[in-house]
């Protein structure tokens, strides 16, 4: 008690020592524990900052709001990520800088969320910090500080986060096929950065090993058979690629192991990558109008006539490149015949030589 007394008296010192007129920005929840309360006496009054040696100013107000609906509020105390603030008068910052501050506290995450810190110590984030690009996010760079809250409420959130420093590519993103169902009806099925990137352990899309995997990765959602009937698509353009010549060259490539960058295209290099079109939109590139600047980008020397090879991840019917269902049809029948007629035919040779002996 007289220790819960002392800290009250040491903030009540701090809050004289600031500005005249100075209040809170916001009065601390009720549902906050005691002493995390007694933390926001200080914390949460407007204007408390502390210069850095850089001459950066670090902000030291807390959003009690946000605090107060975080997923850590009620479970965590403050001195839980700042064990080195649990006296007062609190030791001087050390940071020169507010990223120095904010990488400081980089590991703080892991005490908790070992298996995810340890993610990204493999992920494109981590290699980049360690070769010194300061400003590659950390845990609270994507995820907050005192206002966390969970990453899929709302679901676009992941999205606009990421956003924050590939601004450029959440901008094709939003205008997508993907993005725009996302961020304009709240379409739960669609995905976002981290469906197709990883979570934690992002990895740089330009590799030999995610090239591979863009086919995996475009299946999971387009060999749904529910999503897919849903909304009126095919659940088989993952089989249908594969199938043809494109896809078997792929297959062959990854039964092999192989170490070479493939030629042959994948499902982003027709359908685009962040920018993916709605196979109706008159500048979608697999539409009949574009498909031949599209087969071109491979295909220099393609004609008009190109790409009328491609069945457009359609099985063939009797609706739908009749002629190959036809000769499908005639070789399906055709080669068991041909293959049960000759076995017949060396039975019964066999028999007569065994009847004649």
């Amino acid at each position: 008690m007289k220790a819960a007394q002392a800290l009250l008296l040491s903030a009540l010192a701090a809050l004289a020592a600031l500005p005249a007129g100075a209040a809170l920005a916001q009065e601390p929840p009720d549902s906050l524990r005691p002493e995390d309360r007694r933390c926001l006496t200080c914390h949460a009054v407007r204007g408390l900052a502390v210069t850095l040696p850089s001459s950066d100013v670090l902000d030291l107000v807390v959003d009690s709001k946000g605090y107060g609906a975080s997923v850590h509020a009620g479970k965590l105390a403050c001195v839980d990520c700042h064990p080195g603030q649990a006296v007062y008068p609190h030791p001087p910052i050390q940071a020169a800088n507010r990223r120095d501050y904010a990488l400081g506290y980089y590991q703080v995450c892991g005490r908790c969320h070992f298996a995810n810190y340890s993610r990204t110590l493999d992920s494109v984030h981590y290699e980049v910090l360690a070769r010194g690009f300061r400003d590659a996010p950390t845990c609270t760079d994507c995820h907050g500080s005192h206002n966390i809250a969970a990453p899929s409420e709302p679901r676009s959130r992941i999205a606009q986060r990421c956003g924050t420093c590939h601004g450029e590519t959440y901008t094709k993103y939003a205008e997508s096929a993907h993005g725009s169902a996302l961020l304009e009806e709240a379409n739960p099925d669609v995905p976002v950065c981290t469906t197709c990137h990883g979570v934690h352990n992002i990895q740089l899309p330009r590799t030999l090993a995610m090239r591979y995997a863009s086919v995996d990765l475009c299946a999971r959602c387009h060999e749904d058979k529910e999503l897919a009937a849903n909304y009126g698509l095919s659940p088989k353009v993952s089989q249908t690629y594969l199938d043809d010549f494109h896809g078997k060259t792929i297959a062959f490539y990854r039964e092999e192991g192989a170490k070479v960058w493939p030629q042959t295209p994948v499902c982003t290099d027709c359908h685009g990558v962040h920018d993916i079109s709605p196979v109706d939109d008159p500048d979608s590139p697999v539409i009949k109008a574009n498909l031949l600047a599209t087969c071109q980008k491979c295909h220099p020397d393609a004609t008009a006539n190109f790409p009328s090879a491609w069945l457009s991840h359609y099985e063939p019917g009797p609706g739908k490149a009749t002629l190959v269902y036809a000769v499908r049809l005639f070789y399906t029948f055709m080669i068991p015949t041909m293959l049960g007629g000759l076995a017949l035919h060396v039975l019964l040779d066999i028999w007569r030589l065994a009847r004649n002996r």
